[in-house]
């Protein structure tokens, strides 16, 4: 009996290692490993240096090169000239502004969407040296020297939660091969872009963007909602590392939507369609009254009437019973 015992209890004993062993193997193997940072999906972004939702102002001798400036709904671009766009052109309420917009939320979307992220809670990154992945923070700023370490194809995504401030003389060093065609930087607010700094990177923000005078940026600024604010700047893309612009594309109109058919002379007018926010874009359109709604009111009324027959009908079956 004994034997027996001992047996039963030794059996006990491995089969309950096996099982620990099996949880901790599937514990691990189903942990999510990290995940490197992609270059978000830029769409007809690529083309573009500047990129605005209600103004692009600029004072000075600025110089956009080898991209176009966009605005959209917005329709005034200021400063140009004075400021001058080499190999570009300015795409100001017309259909490749639209697009372009369009594209912003999508390449944003898939910035923020990427996870895990390498680290969280960034602030200043003066004095950091950093590899490829995608860093998080509140209020991220650069007050002196960061530098990016990684091979040509390393890719950065800084995610500000609200703003992004970038010191007066501050700078972004690359070592290793690594190129400001990989770094990008989304700004749940404004960014700011100090005095002489120099910059790299795509900067993706959904309000405002300022750039200082004298400042330099070797990549895009590109503001969703509100504007971008020029001042004696030079904005360059890197052609040896990111390759040549896509091909300059001339403006061409929005293309919108046929109208229904024309209603009658004596026909009341359509009512104006509200506005939607959907991507951060105005819909417009027409919205003519629902024509449900008659049917709905003629099914009411016959409704109710088939209700009165049925009850003087019971009530007159009732009269003749008694």
């Amino acid at each position: 009996m004994k034997l027996i015992s001992l047996c039963r209890r030794d059996r006990f004993r491995v089969s309950a290692a096996v099982v620990i062993a099996l949880a901790l193997t599937a514990t691990f193997a189903g942990a999510s490993p990290a995940v490197a940072a992609t270059i978000p999906a830029l769409g007809t972004l690529d083309g573009y240096d500047v990129l605005a939702g209600t103004t692009v102002t600029n004072t000075g001798a600025t110089i956009v090169n080898d991209g176009d400036i966009g605005l959209y709904p917005g329709s005034a671009v200021v400063g140009f000239p004075p400021g001058i766009i080499n190999n570009g052109v300015e795409h100001v309420a017309d259909a490749q502004a639209l697009q372009a917009k369009r594209d912003w939320t999508t390449a944003y979307n898939d910035a923020t969407s990427q996870t895990p992220p390498t680290q969280t809670g960034i602030i200043d990154l003066a004095g950091l040296t950093l590899t490829a992945g995608v860093y998080d923070g509140g209020a991220i700023s650069n007050s002196g020297t960061l530098t990016l370490s990684g091979g040509p194809s390393s890719v950065f995504i800084f995610r500000a939660a609200s703003t992004l401030t970038i010191g007066a003389g501050s700078t972004i060093a690359f070592v290793g091969g690594a190129t400001q065609c990989n770094v990008f930087w989304t700004v749940a607010s404004s960014a700011t872009i100090g005095t002489t700094a120099t910059f790299a990177g795509t900067i993706l923000a959904r309000t405002s963007i300022s750039a200082a005078t004298g400042a330099t940026i070797g990549g895009r600024l590109l503001a969703s909602t509100g504007a971008v604010t020029l001042q004696g700047n030079t904005i360059n893309r890197d052609v040896a590392g990111c390759g040549a612009r896509p091909a300059v594309v001339p403006s061409s109109p929005i293309v919108t939507a046929a109208s229904p058919t024309a209603a009658p002379p004596s026909a009341a007018p359509p009512r104006a369609a509200q506005s939607s926010a959907s991507n951060g874009l105005a819909l417009t359109g027409i919205n003519p009254l629902p024509v449900g709604i008659p049917a709905l009111l003629a099914l009411g009324i016959g409704l109710a009437f088939v209700i009165y027959r049925a009850r003087r009908r019971s009530s007159a079956d009732g009269a003749s019973s008694k």
